[in-house]
C-alpha cells in the first residue's frame, strides 16, 4: 500500500468515513476546523449527513439522536467546545449509546489560545460531565495512529455501546506527514437490536438516561462498571522503548511522547539508560504495565503539556514502589527535543 500525505485533522475525517460514519454534527473552532470542512464535502459523496449545528450543545445532542436510531455518528471540537458537550456526553454514556468524539486540544483554561495542549486529560478520563461514567480514550502520537485509532474507535463504540474519544491536540491536528490508509475491516459486532428503528412486529425500544424508580439507578451504575471493567481487562494499549535496562523511564503520551522519544534516542547514544513508556489508551489506563516496571531502583518521569494530570494516574499505578517526578509545559507550550534532553539527563544524572 502506498503512503498518502495528509493533515492530521483530515486523516481523522477520512478514517471516520471509511469506518462507516454516516452522520456528523459539529461547530467550528480552531484548531480542529479541517475535520468538519473535510467531512462537509465527503459525507454527501457516501450518502451520509453533515450538519453544522448552531452550537456545540446542539451538535452533541444531534449525535445522540443519530446514534439512537443506529447510525455511526461522530462529532469533533477543541477544548472549550468539548466542555460545552459534556452534558450530552454524560447522556450518551448513561443511555449506552455509541459515538465517537474527537478533541483536538488547545491551551486553556478558558478560551486560552489555539496552540496544541494536553490540558484536557482529566476531563477525558475522569468523566468530564456529571455522574459515574467512563469513555474509552485513545491518545495517538502520529498521523498513522490518528487513522488507525479512528477506525478502531467506531468498532469499540459499537462493541461496548459507549462513547469513545480520540484525544489529540492542535499539533497533530495541523501537521502533515505520510500515512498508510489502512483498509477498514468490519468485525463481527452485535446487531443493534436496541436501536429506535420502528416497532412493527416487536416491542418498542426505549432509550433513556433517567431512572427514577428506587434502586434502579444504582443497579444501572453497577452494570456500567462491569462494562468499564471489561475495557480494563481487554482494551489496554501501550507502547515502550528501551525500558528493559532503563534507570529512568519517561511516561508520556501523544505529541509529548513523540518529542520525548527523539530526546531519549539521543540520550541512549550518549550512554544514558533512559526509556519511554507510552500509554495509547488513557482509559483504560495501563496501570498494571506501569506497575510492572517499578522495582524500587528505577525512577519515573512523567512529561505532559499541562500542569500535571496524567502524573496522578502514574503515581496511583506505582503505589510508592518507585519515585515519580513531573515536568510540564502548560498553556499550549510544546517542548523541544533539546529541552527534554536536558530535563531527562538532569534526572538520570541526579540523586533525587
Amino acid at each position: 500500500m502506498k503512503k498518502v500525505l495528509m493533515k492530521g485533522n483530515e486523516a481523522v475525517a477520512e478514517a471516520a468515513i471509511q469506518a462507516g460514519c454516516r452522520f456528523y454534527a459539529g461547530y467550528p473552532i480552531t484548531p480542529q476546523n479541517e475535520i468538519p470542512e473535510y467531512i462537509s464535502w465527503r459525507m454527501p459523496e457516501v450518502g451520509g449527513i453533515f450538519i453544522q449545528a448552531e452550537s456545540e450543545l446542539s451538535a452533541i445532542n444531534m449525535v445522540f439522536g443519530a446514534s439512537a436510531v443506529g447510525a455511526r455518528a461522530m462529532t469533533s471540537s477543541s477544548s472549550p467546545g468539548i466542555s460545552l458537550k459534556q452534558e450530552g456526553i454524560s447522556y450518551l454514556a448513561g443511555a449506552e449509546l455509541p459515538a465517537v468524539i474527537v478533541n483536538i486540544q488547545r491551551g486553556g483554561p478558558g478560551l486560552g489560545n489555539i496552540s496544541g495542549s494536553q490540558a484536557d486529560y482529566f476531563q477525558a478520563v475522569k468523566g468530564g460531565g456529571h455522574g459515574d461514567y467512563k469513555l474509552l480514550v485513545y491518545a495517538p502520537w502520529n498521523l498513522q495512529e490518528m487513522w488507525d485509532l479512528t477506525l478502531r474507535a467506531f468498532d469499540k463504540a459499537d462493541e461496548y455501546r459507549n462513547p469513545v474519544m480520540i484525544l489529540s491536540d492542535g499539533v497533530l491536528g495541523q501537521i502533515m506527514e505520510p500515512l498508510i490508509q489502512t483498509p477498514y475491516k468490519a468485525p463481527n459486532l452485535p446487531l443493534k437490536d436496541w436501536a429506535l428503528t420502528g416497532c412493527a412486529g416487536r416491542e418498542p425500544n426505549v432509550i433513556k438516561s433517567l431512572w427514577m424508580q428506587e434502586g434502579v439507578l444504582e443497579q444501572k451504575n453497577w452494570k456500567l462498571k462491569e462494562k468499564y471493567d471489561r475495557m480494563k481487562q481487554n482494551d489496554v494499549m501501550h507502547d515502550s522503548f528501551y525500558t528493559d535496562d532503563a534507570e529512568l523511564i519517561v511516561v508520556a503520551y501523544g505529541i509529548t511522547a513523540r518529542v520525548a522519544s527523539s530526546a531519549i534516542r539521543k540520550l541512549r547514544k550518549d550512554g544514558f539508560k533512559t526509556g519511554l513508556f507510552r500509554p495509547v489508551t488513557l482509559f483504560p489506563f495501563p496501570e498494571k504495565e506501569i506497575a510492572g516496571l517499578c522495582d524500587g531502583r528505577r525512577r519515573l518521569l512523567t512529561i505532559e503539556m499541562n500542569m500535571g494530570q496524567m502524573v496522578e494516574d502514574v503515581r496511583l499505578s506505582v503505589e510508592g514502589r518507585s519515585p515519580v517526578y513531573f515536568y510540564g509545559r502548560p498553556g499550549g507550550a510544546l517542548p523541544t527535543p533539546d529541552e527534554l534532553y536536558d530535563v531527562i539527563r538532569s534526572y538520570v544524572s541526579s540523586n533525587f
